[in-house]
């Protein structure tokens, strides 16, 4: 397939070449991962996504927790919003795998419609550009103790150098990730070993923990604010199904290596993200008399105290920067990758323009410059308890849609839809679900709902989106998911293996070819269209009528 994407912001034909808009790299920014690009092996496009998730900012969660709540409480929490990241990570992760999705996409067709999960997109973007501010603040800590550089300045280096690395999509991406994953584990390993072995009393000092604000023993309070915490990351998943969307097809004989690469780069990456974060317990307890309660969530003074104890002085500090600064790349081009394609989808749905992806990936980047230097790392956890209570409503919301509205209820399309004119505009079961989740949820956790429920927000978010997706959904009748029982095009849309159907079809606006599933049939001329010029269609002169599924 031709890689150069095009759209008419008129409809016409005539006008498509001037409208014509070129990515600058090969990442199918609004649509369908296409077959004849997904060349990758399902173990290669694991690694990819793995490699995405080496990210430092699981040391301060896991520290600020523990710190705070004690050991005992830190760790129930952190395997707490483990279980709840892995449960929902599940569906999603398979129907972007199988269907070649990212996750906004999925989540147009399981309960928002095309213009309600307009929604669910701002708040994936602003998840990818609190957590790029975050590793850029790790890293200028990094660089103002290993260079001595105003932290304003490390704040500029850490977001620019990722610029050149982002320009060139999964294919950069996917060797950048391969080749530094190992140094970055060695990297990260070691010392925890090393401390362990050498004084054992570490583990002892490290589990007695009590926490400024525990007892030393587990209370259910400690353990949900902590949670709530953990589970603002719970919106990852989004990131790891960016690289899963490029997954090869699932046959019989790829099935089980296929299987094995969609649970482990996908719900899978949260066993390693709770790893770290108890590591991050670990490491600030270790350092904690050392460089007082502050500092001692500062991922760079963390593995600076555990290389010291380990290796000549000389080394300490130009080992722990080269940690931090892998670390922060290897996260970071995730970070903007991610977060321009979320920009891009609500921006080109909303104006019918599509201005191209790197335009959004200055913007994720500029809100994310922002909140470095307005020092967002001092308030890091009420931030991101915050957040996560948004985090949690949508994702549970789409998963529960996925797994009980599609396979238990059979209201919901069990095959996802994305595609303008397939979706009517707003469905209310996702609408509904998420709005009211997140809203009562941040209500508890700005104590309105009373001072004994605000713990409880992570929660409350969970149950009502859990509840609401279905009982929503049972009182629509389903009636809302799907605006055409089928899209006009003869061939069918998956092969006899269930995949997306790899046949080739030209659209008539932009004239490139493209597959089965990126096309529907054009409601004003005998021809096909594809997926970006039914976005970019201001007049609505291609999109076919509605013709809702017989009841």
């Amino acid at each position: 397939m031709d890689t150069t994407s095009r759209a008419s912001t008129t409809g016409t034909a005539g006008t498509a070449a001037d409208q014509a808009v070129k990515e600058t790299l090969e990442d199918y920014t609004l649509r369908f991962a296409p077959r004849s690009y997904r060349r990758w092996t399902p173990m290669v496009v694991a690694t990819t996504a793995l490699g995405g998730i080496a990210y430092l900012a699981d040391f301060s969660i896991g520290a600020g927790i523990g710190l705070t709540h004690g050991t005992g409480n830190a760790l129930v929490a952190i395997a707490v919003a483990a279980v709840v990241i892995f449960v929902t990570g599940v569906p999603l992760a398979y129907y972007g795998a199988r269907y070649n999705l990212d996750l906004d996409l999925i989540t147009r067709g399981s309960g928002f419609g095309y213009y309600g999960s307009v929604l669910t997109s701002v708040i994936f973007a602003s998840f990818t550009f609190i957590f790029f501010a975050l590793e850029g603040s790790i890293m200028a800590q990094g660089l103002k103790l290993g260079l001595h550089l105003p932290l304003w300045i490390g704040y500029l280096v850490s977001t620019f150098m990722v610029i050149p690395l982002v320009v060139y999509g999964m294919k950069a991406l996917s060797r950048l990730q391969v080749w530094t994953t190992p140094v970055w584990l060695v990297l990260m390993i070691a010392p925890l070993v090393y401390l362990i072995a050498q004084d054992p009393g570490t583990v002892d000092r490290f589990l007695g923990y009590a926490g400024t604000d525990g007892d030393g023993g587990v209370d259910t309070a400690s353990v949900l604010l902590g949670a709530g915490v953990c589970l603002s990351l719970i919106a990852q998943i989004g990131e790891q199904i960016d690289y899963l969307r490029f997954m090869p097809p699932r046959t019989e004989a790829n099935r089980r290596t296929w299987w094995a690469a969609v649970l482990m780069a996908g719900p899978g990456w949260v066993v390693l993200g709770a790893l770290k974060q108890a590591i991050g317990v670990f490491l600030a307890v270790h350092i904690l008399t050392e460089v007082g309660p502050a500092a001692a969530t500062e991922p760079i003074q963390q593995f600076r105290g555990a290389f010291d104890a380990m290796m000549p002085s000389w080394l300490v500090i130009p080992l722990a920067v080269v940690l931090v600064v892998i670390s922060q790349i290897k996260i970071n081009v995730t970070n903007a990758y991610s977060g321009s394609l979320a920009w891009t989808n609500s921006f080109t749905r909303i104006t019918g323009h599509y201005p191209g992806r790197m335009v959004f990936v200055l913007v994720n980047l500029g809100f994310a410059l922002a909140l470095m230097e307005a020092d967002m790392f001092g308030f890091l956890n009420d931030i991101l308890g915050f957040y996560s209570n948004c985090a949690i409503a949508w994702v549970v919301t789409v998963a529960t849609d996925i797994g009980v509205n599609k396979f238990l209820l059979k209201l919901s399309p069990l095959q996802p839809e994305f595609r303008r004119g397939m979706l009517y505009a707003v469905n209310p079961v996702g609408v509904v679900a998420f709005v009211a989740a997140s809203g009562l949820s941040i209500a508890a956790y700005f104590h309105a709902l009373g001072d004994t429920l605000q713990p409880y927000s992570p929660v409350v978010a969970a149950v009502l989106a859990f509840a609401l997706t279905p009982l929503t959904a049972i009182a629509t009748r389903g009636r809302y998911y799907l605006r055409r029982a089928d899209d006009g095009i003869a061939e069918p849309l998956l092969d006899a293996d269930g995949n997306p159907s790899a046949v080739v079809l030209d659209c008539h606006v932009c004239h490139q070819p493209y597959e089965r599933p990126d096309l529907t049939a054009c409601r004003t001329h005998d021809a096909v269209v594809c997926s970006l010029c039914l976005s970019t269609d201001r007049i609505g002169d291609h999109i076919l009528p509605a013709r809702p599924p017989a009841a």
